[in-house]
């Protein structure tokens, strides 16, 4: 609650109350929520302990899940987010590369390249699907509370040399959806498995008190 709220220099926010989002977070849902598991066009980098999880877990809560899969064509989604961020990140860190491309890390200098390589119709055509991208999800929002997904191929890393690979949260991410992690399963290194949430765009609220009852469900296995 501290930092949402309307900003004029966002286009993205609104002139609107603040919801309540402690509040709503700590309340009972009125009916017990509707998941959607989802393995996304990324399943196939799930390591095999993550997959073995989320099977289990998805049991346990077999009343309340239902499997739902994603057209193959969002696979494309991927490659627009990568466009949008590139340019974005290119545009954003030009004077740093200016004054001084040779002190940035060889990561960040080869995304900075990329994105000054970006045509201006390729940018505009990865930001046009967004919109689309979110159409496509209304039906299955109104049958769902929210989308459960892992948040990462596999366990945290170990360290702090990397947070991981995030392509499970690209596209909740291009998309501007709510999202939540939860560290409710745990790798055979001790470290969690990621447990994703993701929720209509603009319902941030609802996700949190989501989020509180799949904790609750899961304590109680």
């Amino acid at each position: 609650e501290c930092v949402a709220g309307y900003d004029p220099a966002d286009p993205d926010t609104r002139a609107i109350a603040r919801p309540p989002f402690a509040r709503i977070a700590a309340e009972e849902p009125p009916l017990p929520p509707w998941i959607a598991f989802v393995r996304t066009p990324m399943w196939e980098r799930a390591e095999t302990e993550t997959a073995a999880a989320f099977d289990e877990l998805v049991a346990h809560l077999a009343d309340r899940v239902e499997e739902r899969a994603l057209p193959d064509d969002l696979r494309a989604a991927w490659d627009w987010h990568r466009t949008i961020m590139e340019a974005d990140i290119a545009s954003n860190y030009a004077a740093e590369y200016e004054r001084g491309a040779d002190r940035l890390s060889e990561s960040l200098r080869r995304q900075i390249e990329r994105g000054r390589s970006t045509l201006a119709i390729d940018y505009l055509r990865a930001l046009a699907q967004v919109p689309r991208l979110n159409d496509g999800f209304e039906a299955l929002f109104d049958r769902f509370d929210a989308i459960l997904t892992p948040s990462a191929p596999g366990s945290a890393p170990m360290g702090l040399d990397s947070t991981g690979d995030p392509s499970f949260c690209t596209l909740w991410t291009l998309c501007g959806m709510p999202a939540i992690t939860l560290p409710l399963l745990a790798g055979d290194n001790g470290m969690p498995i990621g447990v994703q949430l993701v929720a209509r765009r603009g319902d941030d609220a609802r996700l949190l008190r989501t989020a509180q009852w799949l904790v609750r469900c899961a304590a109680a296995a």
